[in-house]
């Protein structure tokens, strides 16, 4: 028998002192609610954890992000829908001023004065309307490039009279537009996109080409100079292009086109939604809304304090209410889009965190058991230590 060291005793405290430490554990994941407290009690699984957290917070965050966009849309097209009713106002005006029964000087004044108020109103509007600050309607988030191209008949070169808009800049550059005689391309003609974006149109200059033709040309363009990753939007761009204006005229030795041709530049650039968890672009969205002053609408020169005015008043007007509503449809299919993404986030971030949850949370009934088991073994160490102490006394037997 030994009373230097009481092996006995040892062993009890080493297990005492495990069981101790399983309790603190037990109690700390108890209290806190999670199985992982600390890297040391499952490194791998904190920062797996830790990533899918990031990924959570990145996915509810853009969720109020697409909400605020939401709140964005319907605010400017909550605007427009009153432009819309004012617009048709105008056309009762400009329809009831063009009968004859009414005298210029009395009559048509009035119902001018009330156009001209109108109008001052539209403007207002589009100045005026703004969400936290940014302005949505007066043509800071417009993104439309314009190539006008207008000549008279000179020569041998036909008439032009054309407008191409297109409804966002290419690869950052506006998007131009130019005309070429072919005399092989009869009456067809041919639209090729370079890889700047430039567009040029071959056609025969002894046919007359309407601009409803140019547009379908436009749709069908040949676009194979442009890079793989780009073309999907020139595409895009080019289907969705409208093309207005008498056209071009045809000249029975025609070699070529009159006029020469303008682009007016984008007037603003688009707003980007951050609408996913990652700066990658199919995460962002960009939102534009085309300027809805009266001039950009073009009704800023009606006139119906005349007859005449006034019929003419009534075609651009009604292009007008086209041009709103064309942008009023833009607007609801993006936030038809946005209401879409907010639910996909909203099931992306679900399941994620239930993911996150069976690591990161800890089983309270599992941990229980646990608690319980460790806690008998806890009083059952002390037990045994207490009596592994008491081994020693034995020796005094042995001395008496």
């Amino acid at each position: 028998m030994r009373i230097q060291h009481n092996i006995a005793a040892l062993n009890s405290y080493r297990n005492l002192t495990g069981n101790n430490s399983a309790v603190s554990k037990n109690l700390e994941k108890l209290s806190s609610g999670y199985k992982i407290n600390r890297a040391g009690d499952d490194a791998a699984g904190l920062a797996i954890s830790e990533k899918m957290r990031a990924q959570i917070t990145g996915l509810n965050t853009a969720q109020k992000n697409a909400q605020d966009g939401v709140s964005l849309v319907q605010t400017a097209e909550g605007a427009l829908t009153e432009v819309h009713s004012m617009l048709n106002r105008m056309v009762e005006l400009a329809d009831q001023s063009a009968n004859g029964t009414y005298d210029n000087a009395v009559d048509r004044a009035n119902l001018q004065k009330e156009i001209a108020s109108l109008k001052d109103e539209i403007d207002r509007i589009a100045d005026s309307t703004n969400f936290n600050g940014i302005n949505l309607l007066d043509g800071s988030l417009s993104t439309k490039t314009t190539t006008t191209l207008n000549g008279p008949e000179a020569g041998t070169n036909a008439a032009v009279d054309l407008k191409f808009t297109f409804a966002e800049q290419f690869k950052g550059n506006d998007i131009s537009v130019a005309l070429e005689h072919k005399a092989s391309a009869k009456d067809k003609i041919e639209a090729t996109v370079g890889a700047d974006g430039k567009i040029t149109l071959k056609m025969d200059a002894t046919v007359a080409h309407s601009a409803s033709a140019i547009k379908e040309a436009l749709a069908n363009a040949n676009i194979d100079d442009v890079a793989k990753e780009d073309r999907a939007k020139m595409s895009s761009l080019l289907a969705s292009a409208t093309v207005t204006g008498a056209g071009t005229t045809a000249l029975t030795t025609g070699d070529g086109f009159a006029g020469t041709a303008t682009t007016t530049p984008a007037k603003g650039k688009s707003l980007t939604l951050q609408i996913g968890d990652t700066s990658a672009d199919f995460n962002q969205m960009a939102v534009s809304v085309g300027d809805m002053h009266a001039e950009a609408l073009g009704i800023a020169d009606i006139d119906i304090s005349t007859q005449v005015g006034a019929q003419t008043a009534v075609d651009k007007i009604k292009s007008a209410i086209n041009s709103v509503s064309s942008t009023r449809g833009d607007l609801g299919a993006i936030q038809n889009r946005l209401e879409h993404t907010i639910n996909n986030l909203s099931v992306t971030a679900e399941n994620m965190t239930a993911a996150e949850s069976r690591i990161r949370d800890v089983d309270m009934a599992n941990e229980m058991m646990a608690y319980t088991k460790n806690n008998i073994l806890v009083q059952s160490s002390q037990a045994m230590l207490a009596q592994a102490n008491q081994l020693p006394q034995g020796v005094l037997q042995l001395l008496q």
